[in-house]
Protein backbone atom coordinates (compact mmCIF):
# COMPACT_ATOMS: atom_id res chain seq x y z
CA UNK A 1 0.00 0.00 0.00
CA UNK A 2 1.32 3.43 -0.94
CA UNK A 3 1.03 6.10 1.76
CA UNK A 4 -0.97 9.30 1.24
CA UNK A 5 2.35 11.16 1.10
CA UNK A 6 2.87 9.71 -2.39
CA UNK A 7 -0.17 11.59 -3.76
CA UNK A 8 1.83 14.59 -5.08
CA UNK A 9 4.30 12.24 -6.76
CA UNK A 10 1.58 10.09 -8.30
CA UNK A 11 -0.26 13.10 -9.68
CA UNK A 12 2.79 13.87 -11.81
CA UNK A 13 2.17 10.64 -13.79
CA UNK A 14 -1.50 10.49 -14.64
CA UNK A 15 -0.90 7.73 -17.18
CA UNK A 16 0.38 5.34 -14.49
CA UNK A 17 -3.12 4.23 -13.52
CA UNK A 18 -2.64 0.54 -12.70
CA UNK A 19 -0.92 -0.40 -9.49
CA UNK A 20 1.84 -2.46 -11.14
CA UNK A 21 2.92 0.22 -13.67
CA UNK A 22 2.69 2.84 -10.91
CA UNK A 23 4.77 0.74 -8.53
CA UNK A 24 7.40 0.03 -11.20
CA UNK A 25 7.59 3.71 -12.08
CA UNK A 26 7.92 4.72 -8.44
CA UNK A 27 10.53 2.04 -7.79
CA UNK A 28 12.62 3.24 -10.73
CA UNK A 29 12.34 6.84 -9.55
CA UNK A 30 13.37 5.69 -6.08
CA UNK A 31 16.42 3.84 -7.37
CA UNK A 32 17.42 6.95 -9.32
CA UNK A 33 17.16 9.06 -6.16
CA UNK A 34 19.19 6.48 -4.25
CA UNK A 35 21.88 6.46 -6.92
CA UNK A 36 22.21 10.25 -6.81
CA UNK A 37 22.17 10.31 -3.01
CA UNK A 38 24.96 7.71 -2.88
CA UNK A 39 27.24 9.81 -5.08
CA UNK A 40 26.81 13.16 -3.33
CA UNK A 41 29.19 13.61 -0.41
CA UNK A 42 28.32 16.20 2.22
CA UNK A 43 31.23 17.55 4.28
CA UNK A 44 30.47 16.72 7.90
CA UNK A 45 32.25 16.03 11.16
CA UNK A 46 33.78 13.65 12.06
CA UNK A 47 33.36 11.95 8.67
CA UNK A 48 31.82 13.08 5.37
CA UNK A 49 28.43 11.57 4.67
CA UNK A 50 26.21 10.70 1.78
CA UNK A 51 22.47 11.28 1.90
CA UNK A 52 21.77 7.66 1.01
CA UNK A 53 20.27 6.61 4.33
CA UNK A 54 18.11 9.74 4.41
CA UNK A 55 16.70 8.86 0.99
CA UNK A 56 16.14 5.25 2.11
CA UNK A 57 14.03 6.53 5.01
CA UNK A 58 12.19 9.02 2.83
CA UNK A 59 11.35 6.37 0.24
CA UNK A 60 10.02 4.12 2.99
CA UNK A 61 7.98 6.94 4.51
CA UNK A 62 6.46 8.03 1.19
CA UNK A 63 6.03 4.67 -0.52
CA UNK A 64 5.03 2.62 2.52
CA UNK A 65 6.80 -0.40 3.98
CA UNK A 66 6.25 -2.85 1.11
CA UNK A 67 7.01 -0.66 -1.91
CA UNK A 68 9.72 1.17 0.05
CA UNK A 69 11.54 -2.05 0.91
CA UNK A 70 11.01 -3.41 -2.63
CA UNK A 71 12.44 -0.21 -4.14
CA UNK A 72 15.55 -0.49 -1.98
CA UNK A 73 15.76 -4.17 -2.97
CA UNK A 74 15.70 -3.22 -6.66
CA UNK A 75 18.43 -0.66 -5.99
CA UNK A 76 20.56 -3.34 -4.31
CA UNK A 77 19.92 -5.67 -7.25
CA UNK A 78 21.22 -2.95 -9.57
CA UNK A 79 24.34 -2.76 -7.41
CA UNK A 80 24.72 -6.55 -7.34
CA UNK A 81 24.55 -6.60 -11.14
CA UNK A 82 27.55 -4.28 -11.22
CA UNK A 83 25.86 -0.99 -12.03
CA UNK A 84 27.83 1.83 -10.35
CA UNK A 85 24.89 3.01 -8.24
CA UNK A 86 26.32 2.42 -4.76
CA UNK A 87 28.54 4.80 -2.80
CA UNK A 88 32.18 4.15 -3.63
CA UNK A 89 31.49 2.33 -6.90
CA UNK A 90 33.18 1.80 -9.25
CA UNK A 91 36.29 3.27 -7.56
CA UNK A 92 36.33 0.63 -4.78
CA UNK A 93 34.85 -2.22 -6.77
CA UNK A 94 31.36 -3.19 -7.81
CA UNK A 95 28.86 -6.01 -7.96
CA UNK A 96 28.53 -8.77 -5.40
CA UNK A 97 32.18 -8.66 -4.26
CA UNK A 98 31.73 -5.01 -3.28
CA UNK A 99 28.39 -5.72 -1.61
CA UNK A 100 29.87 -8.57 0.44
CA UNK A 101 32.62 -6.27 1.69
CA UNK A 102 32.62 -4.08 4.80
CA UNK A 103 29.46 -2.15 3.85
CA UNK A 104 27.37 -5.23 3.01
CA UNK A 105 25.44 -5.29 6.27
CA UNK A 106 24.58 -1.62 6.01
CA UNK A 107 23.29 -2.13 2.47
CA UNK A 108 21.11 -5.05 3.56
CA UNK A 109 19.93 -2.95 6.49
CA UNK A 110 18.60 -0.32 4.07
CA UNK A 111 15.72 -2.66 3.19
CA UNK A 112 14.75 -2.97 6.84
CA UNK A 113 15.16 0.78 7.41
CA UNK A 114 12.76 1.60 4.55
CA UNK A 115 10.21 -0.88 5.90
CA UNK A 116 10.43 0.52 9.44
CA UNK A 117 10.09 4.12 8.19
CA UNK A 118 7.09 3.18 6.04
CA UNK A 119 5.44 1.26 8.85
CA UNK A 120 5.87 4.19 11.23
CA UNK A 121 4.50 6.86 8.90
CA UNK A 122 1.62 4.59 7.97
CA UNK A 123 0.52 4.65 11.61
CA UNK A 124 1.27 8.14 12.92
CA UNK A 125 2.16 11.70 12.00
CA UNK A 126 3.02 12.80 15.53
CA UNK A 127 6.45 14.49 15.27
CA UNK A 128 8.17 12.60 18.09
CA UNK A 129 6.75 9.27 16.96
CA UNK A 130 7.89 9.89 13.37
CA UNK A 131 11.35 10.89 14.63
CA UNK A 132 11.46 7.72 16.75
CA UNK A 133 10.48 5.66 13.70
CA UNK A 134 13.21 7.23 11.57
CA UNK A 135 15.71 6.60 14.37
CA UNK A 136 14.51 2.99 14.65
CA UNK A 137 15.04 2.53 10.91
CA UNK A 138 18.57 3.88 11.20
CA UNK A 139 19.26 1.72 14.24
CA UNK A 140 18.10 -1.33 12.28
CA UNK A 141 20.33 -0.50 9.31
CA UNK A 142 23.32 0.33 11.46
CA UNK A 143 22.72 -2.72 13.64
CA UNK A 144 22.90 -5.04 10.64
CA UNK A 145 25.90 -3.09 9.34
CA UNK A 146 27.69 -3.36 12.66
CA UNK A 147 26.93 -7.09 12.95
CA UNK A 148 28.31 -7.79 9.47
CA UNK A 149 31.38 -5.59 9.94
CA UNK A 150 32.06 -7.19 13.33
CA UNK A 151 32.33 -10.60 11.64
CA UNK A 152 35.02 -9.14 9.39
CA UNK A 153 37.09 -7.03 11.80
CA UNK A 154 35.83 -7.70 15.33
CA UNK A 155 33.20 -5.94 17.41
CA UNK A 156 35.37 -3.22 18.98
CA UNK A 157 36.90 -2.15 15.68
CA UNK A 158 33.50 -2.35 13.96
CA UNK A 159 31.92 -0.06 16.56
CA UNK A 160 34.78 2.45 16.50
CA UNK A 161 35.04 2.55 12.69
CA UNK A 162 31.54 1.72 11.50
CA UNK A 163 29.16 3.14 14.08
CA UNK A 164 30.66 5.81 16.34
CA UNK A 165 31.85 8.24 13.61
CA UNK A 166 28.40 8.19 11.97
CA UNK A 167 26.14 8.75 14.99
CA UNK A 168 25.94 12.54 14.64
CA UNK A 169 25.33 12.43 10.89
CA UNK A 170 22.66 9.75 11.23
CA UNK A 171 20.93 11.81 13.92
CA UNK A 172 20.88 14.84 11.61
CA UNK A 173 19.47 12.70 8.79
CA UNK A 174 16.70 11.35 11.04
CA UNK A 175 15.73 14.91 11.97
CA UNK A 176 15.86 16.09 8.33
CA UNK A 177 13.72 13.23 7.09
CA UNK A 178 11.24 13.73 9.94
CA UNK A 179 10.89 17.41 9.03
CA UNK A 180 10.49 16.55 5.35
CA UNK A 181 7.86 13.89 6.04
CA UNK A 182 5.87 16.22 8.29
CA UNK A 183 6.09 19.03 5.70
CA UNK A 184 4.92 16.66 2.92
CA UNK A 185 2.09 15.50 5.14
CA UNK A 186 1.03 19.09 5.78
CA UNK A 187 1.06 19.78 2.01
CA UNK A 188 -1.04 16.70 1.28
CA UNK A 189 -3.52 17.58 4.03
CA UNK A 190 -3.84 21.17 2.78
CA UNK A 191 -4.83 19.84 -0.68
CA UNK A 192 -7.71 17.80 0.78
Amino acid sequence: MITPLAAPILSAWPTARGSLPRSVLLALLGTLLLWVSAKVQVPFWPVPMTMQTAVVLLIGAVYGPSLGAATVGVYLLEGALGLPVLAGTPERGSGLPYMLGPTGGYLAGFVLAAAVAGWTVGRTRRPLAVLAGMAAGLIAANGLGFAWLATLIGAAKAFNAGVLPFLLGESVKAALVTGTVLALDACVRSQD
